[in-house]
């Protein structure tokens, strides 16, 4: 009978420990069943902010004539594996050079075209030459020359602009695009001393 009892006991014993062995083991998979969901749902989440300002789009504009002068023109802005280029073409200028910037709203209501804003600096820099180590603003896109029929162009590329991304250092979307009688001295405080805006466009989605 002691034995009975003896051997009733150690069964009971190792069936105690055998059920808190499975237990921990199931503990052990939920965690790391968690941890793996925690993982994928961050690498989701990423993968969708990156996708977003790499993402393909393509904005064309139009740009009006201000402070009386005849400036007229056009511009594309693309954005492509992180890249925003620009391509603008402008009619019914002096010759010679002319600063292009980017300004703060796409408001071009005013006939002087201040309604816009100064310059897009989002990140409080000075005014600057694009590029430069002592610092310029994001819209701070430089000067360009029109031909003796007032004709000009601009290419610009850059991965420090996105479109519609939602990155305020980045977005240009609801800027506007102002092109200037003079030029950029890069130099002046806070606009380069570019004169007049004698021509503007907003960029916003079509």
């Amino acid at each position: 009978m002691k034995k009975f009892q003896a051997l009733l006991i150690v069964t009971c014993l190792i069936t105690v420990l055998a059920c808190k062995k499975d237990k921990k083991e199931d503990d052990q998979n939920i965690d790391t069943t968690t941890e793996a969901v925690e993982s994928s749902t961050t690498s989701n989440n990423n993968s969708k902010a990156t996708n977003k300002s790499t993402a393909f789009k393509k904005i064309r504009m139009v740009l009006d004539a201000k402070s009386g002068s005849t400036v007229n023109g056009s511009a594309v802005f693309k954005q492509d594996k992180g890249v925003v280029s620009m391509i603008a073409t402008f009619s019914g200028l002096s010759e010679g050079e002319h600063a292009i910037h980017l300004h703060e709203k796409a408001d071009c209501s005013s006939d002087d075209g201040k309604s816009t804003g100064g310059h897009w600096n989002p990140t409080g820099a000075q005014h600057g030459k694009w590029g430069d180590a002592k610092g310029y603003h994001k819209g701070d896109i430089g000067n360009f020359t029109a031909d003796a029929n007032g004709n000009g162009y601009v290419s610009f590329n850059t991965d420090e602009w996105c479109i519609g991304c939602g990155d305020e250092t980045m977005d240009i979307l609801g800027k506007a695009l102002i092109v200037h009688q003079g030029t950029d001295d890069f130099t002046s405080q806070p606009s380069g001393a570019a004169g007049s805006r004698v021509s503007c466009g907003g960029i916003v989605e079509e």
